[in-house]
């Protein structure tokens, strides 16, 4: 299994909106790091759900339920989305700036990719992150 993280601005697509719906497809990437990233990913798959922008904290766990398609809101053929549901809310957020002060951390993707939408997660990071939201 590998695991990811996905970013979205709470007021376009907030967690618990995400939560409501069950399910979505995670489109918009016009990135193709992040679009190699959603091709990469495979079902099953763990994804760290991000709110940027405000709040600015890991907030749940989602997992990859269709791996990747063609993004049904483009006519491009280079765009594609993954379909992910949600697993669980963190015990606690985990913000940024505790993921910058974890020195583990620090080749993170997301402390050094910052504006990379679709990211990838090591192994070992994923667990610092359970450990700092109080889910190990």
């Amino acid at each position: 299994m590998s695991y990811w993280l996905v970013k979205s601005e709470p007021f376009k697509y907030s967690w618990d909106q995400f939560v409501l719906d069950k399910k979505t497809f995670w489109d918009g990437v016009r990135n193709y790091g992040a679009r190699n990233n959603l091709k990469a990913m495979k079902k099953g798959d763990e994804v760290l759900f991000y709110h940027s922008n405000e709040g600015v904290e890991i907030v749940g766990i989602a997992k990859v339920v269709k791996e990747f398609y063609q993004d049904p809101t483009t006519e491009e053929k280079a765009w594609v989305v993954v379909d992910l549901k949600p697993d669980k809310k963190l015990k606690k957020p985990v913000t940024l700036m505790q993921i910058k002060a974890e020195k583990s951390l620090a080749n993170m993707d997301l402390v050094r990719l910052g504006r990379l939408s679709v990211q990838t997660v090591k192994t070992e990071e994923w667990e610092v992150v359970m450990k700092l939201a109080g889910e190990r």
